[in-house]
């Protein structure tokens, strides 16, 4: 065995993020940073949104989605419509969808002035479309989305279960609550979003979701665990 694949063996043995079974997703706007993080074996999907393309410095949109999905060809990828009024959002997210077999539309579950977005959800879910319903903080908002979903369509219902925590909340128990909403939607899955720290993935994990998102900039972090284990849980391969 070469040095390279005795280190990569060691990788997948020593890291306890490989043997847990929520899916890692990669959510950022820097292109290499996702086609880096696109070809790790852990990162098992991708998102991302109109505010971290701003801060990125993109400026066309469509282009930049269409050269990233050259070479996120095989994992789920999440693009955001950008309108704030629900017929361009439906323009929108009907556009983004044609892109490639594996994207998915993402729609905040209010636009900006607190509109419900569900009847736009609906009307997607219908037409095939698979979303990603995002911006979800309260229960009363999944037990929406559960009604609105088509399922037959695969969907994502993405909870800011870190925003909830800042506010004093304890995220767990509202997202042990999701999956019992989401029971009857069998082709959609809990998103835990807005990841603080590394105990969060762990936390997702416990709780059943699906999906945990971590941002770039935290996607190299490292974290010793005990002294007497000297284990690193990390995303670097």
């Amino acid at each position: 065995m070469s040095g390279s694949e005795s280190n990569k063996l060691s990788w997948h043995m020593q890291n306890p993020l490989q043997q847990l079974q929520v899916r890692i997703f990669a959510d950022g706007a820097d292109k290499a940073g996702m086609l880096n993080l696109n070809a790790n074996p852990l990162i098992q999907g991708m998102t991302t949104n109109p505010t971290l393309m701003r801060k990125a410095g993109i400026k066309d949109y469509e282009a930049f989605a269409r050269d990233i999905l050259q070479s996120v060809t095989a994992k789920p990828i999440s693009f955001e419509v950008f309108s704030d009024e629900f017929p361009e959002m439906r323009r929108q997210a009907l556009k983004i969808a044609s892109w490639q077999k594996n994207v998915y539309v993402k729609i905040p579950i209010t636009n900006t002035r607190g509109e419900s977005s569900l009847p736009l959800i609906a009307e997607l879910g219908r037409e095939g479309v698979q979303l990603n319903i995002t911006a979800i903080l309260t229960l009363a908002q999944v037990r929406g989305v559960s009604d609105a979903l088509n399922p037959a369509v695969p969907s994502v219902v993405s909870v800011f279960a870190g925003r909830i925590a800042d506010t004093g909340v304890d995220p767990e128990p509202i997202m042990r609550a999701s999956l019992v909403l989401l029971d009857r939607q069998t082709k959609a899955e809990l998103l835990w979003a807005s990841v603080r720290e590394v105990l969060n993935i762990f936390q997702a994990d416990a709780c059943g979701c699906h999906i945990v998102t971590v941002p770039h900039e935290a996607a190299g972090f490292s974290v010793r665990q005990p002294r007497e284990t000297g284990r690193r849980v990390t995303l670097n391969r």
